[in-house]
C-alpha cells in the first residue's frame, strides 16, 4: 500500500490497514526510524506509559502516580 506525504507532511494511514490493526481517532502510535525504515507501532491502552500521559502538571505529585501505577492507594 501507498500513501503521499500532503502538503502539511502529513499522511493518511489507508483504510484497510486502519480497519486491519483497530486505528481510529484517538489512537496513540509510536514512530521511530530503524535502518531508514519508518517504524509505526500501535501502543495499547493498558500501556502504563499512556494511561500516565497527561497526569503531571495537573495537581497530581509524581509520587501518587506511581502508587496509583503500581496499584496502592
Amino acid at each position: 500500500m501507498k500513501a503521499t506525504v500532503a502538503e502539511r507532511v502529513r499522511v493518511t494511514i489507508p483504510k484497510e490497514l486502519r480497519d486491519k490493526l483497530g486505528i481510529q481517532a484517538g489512537t496513540v502510535l509510536s514512530f521511530s526510524a530503524e535502518k531508514g525504515k519508518l517504524i509505526v507501532k500501535k501502543l495499547s491502552a493498558d500501556d502504563p506509559v499512556t494511561r500516565a500521559c497527561g497526569y503531571l502538571g495537573r495537581g497530581l505529585s509524581s509520587d501518587r502516580l506511581i502508587a496509583e501505577l503500581r496499584g496502592k492507594p
